[in-house]
C-alpha cells in the first residue's frame, strides 16, 4: 500500500517549552549490563586485593577511581572534566556505586599518586583479566605484535619530548610500546616511554616480563609467537627470543651493514609467488653479531611510478618496478604462508586506532608522567574489559586465517555505544524495588535480551 505525503508528516509549529526537574532517567541504559558483567567477574575484589600490596591512598577507593574513569570512557567522555555532564545520571552513580561521583581535580589528584612501584598494580589487574579469559578460548599458540605508537603532548607535560612524531613532527610526544595479541585483540601489556627514545628502546625488558608472565601463567609448553617491524632487528632481541625458545618473525631494514641490498641487486632467478611476487631464501651471515640468519626476501610489482622518474636510495634495493621486503624468522613457514604470517601484524593497527579514537589513549589528563601512564594502564583495561564482555555474550568465531588475526567477530566501543550503552531509560520502584525500563526499538530490545540471558547463565 502506498502511503500519502500526509502520512510522513507531523505538524510542529510551536517550539517546545524547556523545563529542568529531577528524575530517575537515563541517558545510558546499557551500562547496567557493563555493570553486571564487572560485578560478574569480582571486578571489585580483584582490584581491591592486588591494590592492597601497593601505598595509592585517597579519600576514594582505587575501585572507585577506575570505574569512574571506565565510565566516563565508555559513554563517550575524554577528558577529566567531562564527568561534570554525567556525574548526575543515576546509572553512571550506580554503575561506580557512588552516591556522589568525583570531580576532575580529584581524580587528577589519585592519578599524580601513581609511582613506577604502584603503577605494577594496573599491569598485574590488567594480565588477570586477560589471561583469565585466553584460558576459556581453544588457541593452540599465542601470537603477539610488539610495537610502539606516537601520543601527542602539550609542551609543559613531563618526560615528553620532540621524536618520531610523523603528523605533529615539532610537537612534545609519548611513545609507549604495546603487545598485542592477535588471536584475541587484547593489549596484554603496555609501557610507556618518553617520545625521543628509538622504537625498540626498553623493548627487551618489556618482552622478557611479557614472556615470563605468560609462561607462568599458561605453562612452558604453549607455543609463544612474536611479529615485529624493522625497528625491532636487533642482536639483543633476537638473541633473548632464541633463548626462551619462541617463535619470530621480523622485518629486517635494508641497512647498509647487513649486506643485504647487494644480494637482492646481484639476484638473477626469482621463484614466483602470487600475483606477480617472487621471492628468495637466503642464509644471511651479520659479521657484526656473527651469527647467521634465516632471510626470506620479497619482491612485489608496482604500477605507480615508473624507473625513469624514480630517484634511486643507497639503502633501498626499489627500482620503481618492485618493493621489495626481507623477514628474518626461526618460524618452519612456507615463503607464502610466512608472506600472510606478516600481513596479518596490519590488524594491531586497527586496534590502535580504536585506543586512541575511542578509549581516550591519546589523552593526556595532566603534566605528571605517573599520571598520564596510569591512566593509560586503564584505558588499557577497559579495552581489554569490553572484549571480554563481548567474548561472553556477543562474539561469533571467524574462519581460520594463515594471517593469524583476530578469531572473532567483535565489535568497536563505537558500535557497543550506539548500540548498547547510550539507550534511554527510567529507574522506576513499581512494587518496592528498582526497574529499569526501556523505551527502544525491537532490536535494541532483541540484543539486551539475548546479553541478559548469557549474563545469567554464566552466573
Amino acid at each position: 500500500m502506498r502511503l500519502s505525503r500526509a502520512d510522513f508528516h507531523s505538524p510542529c509549529k510551536s517550539f517546545l517549552k524547556i523545563e529542568f526537574v529531577s528524575q530517575d532517567i537515563t541517558a545510558f541504559g546499557g551500562l547496567e549490563l557493563m555493570r553486571r558483567y564487572f560485578a560478574l567477574i569480582e571486578l571489585g575484589r580483584r582490584v581491591r586485593t592486588i591494590f592492597a600490596r601497593y601505598e595509592v591512598g585517597g579519600d576514594y577507593r582505587s575501585i572507585d577511581m577506575i570505574l569512574v574513569i571506565l565510565v566516563l570512557i565508555l559513554v563517550g567522555g575524554r577528558r577529566l572534566d567531562h564527568l561534570n555532564y554525567v556525574c548526575d545520571d543515576p546509572l553512571v552513580k550506580r554503575f561506580c556505586g557512588l552516591l556522589r561521583l568525583p570531580r576532575e581535580r580529584s581524580v587528577a589528584r589519585w592519578l599524580k599518586r601513581f609511582t613506577h612501584n604502584s603503577l605494577r598494580a594496573l599491569v598485574e589487574i590488567n594480565s588477570q583479566i586477560v589471561f583469565e579469559a585466553i584460558e576459556k578460548q581453544p588457541v593452540g599458540r599465542l601470537t603477539f605484535d610488539i610495537d610502539g605508537s606516537v601520543i601527542t603532548t602539550g609542551a609543559s607535560v613531563a618526560w615528553a619530548f620532540r621524536g618520531f612524531n610523523p603528523h605533529h613532527r615539532k610537537n612534545p610526544s609519548y611513545y609507549p610500546i604495546l603487545a598485542h595479541l592477535a588471536q584475541t585483540g587484547h593489549i596484554l601489556r603496555v609501557k610507556n616511554r618518553p617520545g625521543n627514545v628509538h622504537d625498540s628502546k626498553g623493548a627487551v625488558a618489556f618482552m622478557r616480563e611479557l614472556i615470563d608472565d605468560v609462561r607462568m601463567r599458561m605453562g612452558s609448553s604453549l607455543p609463544l609467537e612474536f611479529r615485529m617491524d624493522g625497528a625491532f632487528f636487533q642482536r639483543e632481541i633476537i638473541e633473548l627470543l632464541e633463548r626462551r625458545k619462541t617463535r619470530y618473525a621480523i622485518k629486517l631494514p635494508f641497512m647498509k651493514w647487513l649486506g643485504l641490498v647487494p644480494i637482492i641487486r646481484e639476484r638473477q632467478r626469482w621463484h614466483r609467488l602470487k600475483d606477480g611476487m617472487g621471492y628468495f631464501e637466503v642464509s644471511l651471515y651479520i659479521a657484526a653479531w656473527e651469527k647467521t640468519l634465516r632471510v626470506m626476501v620479497y619482491r612485489k610489482p608496482v604500477h605507480h611510478r615508473t624507473k625513469k622518474n624514480y630517484q634511486l636510495d643507497l639503502f633501498d634495493p626499489e627500482d620503481g618496478y618492485f618493493e621489495y621486503s626481507a623477514v628474518s624468522t626461526n618460524l618452519d613457514f612456507s615463503p607464502g604462508a610466512l608472506w600472510d604470517f606478516m600481513a596479518g601484524r596490519g590488524a594491531q593497527e586497527k586496534t590502535f586506532a580504536e585506543l586512541k579514537g575511542q578509549w581516550a589513549l591519546d589523552v593526556v589528563p595532566t603534566r605528571h608522567y605517573g599520571a598520564n601512564s596510569a591512566w593509560q594502564q586503564i584505558s588499557i583495561l577497559g579495552h581489554n574489559l569490553l572484549r571480554n564482555f563481548q567474548l561472553q555474550t556477543l562474539a561469533t568465531a571467524k574462519p581460520r586465517s594463515r594471517k593469524r588475526t583476530c578469531r572473532y567477530l567483535l565489535h568497536s566501543l563505537k558500535t557497543i555505544r550506539f548500540k548498547l550503552i547510550h539507550q534511554p531509560a527510567r529507574i522506576v520502584k513499581p512494587q518496592g524495588y528498582s526497574v529499569l525500563r526501556f523505551s527502544v526499538a525491537p532490536q535494541v530490545q532483541k540484543l539486551i535480551e539475548s546479553i541478559e540471558d548469557k549474563l545469567k547463565s554464566a552466573a
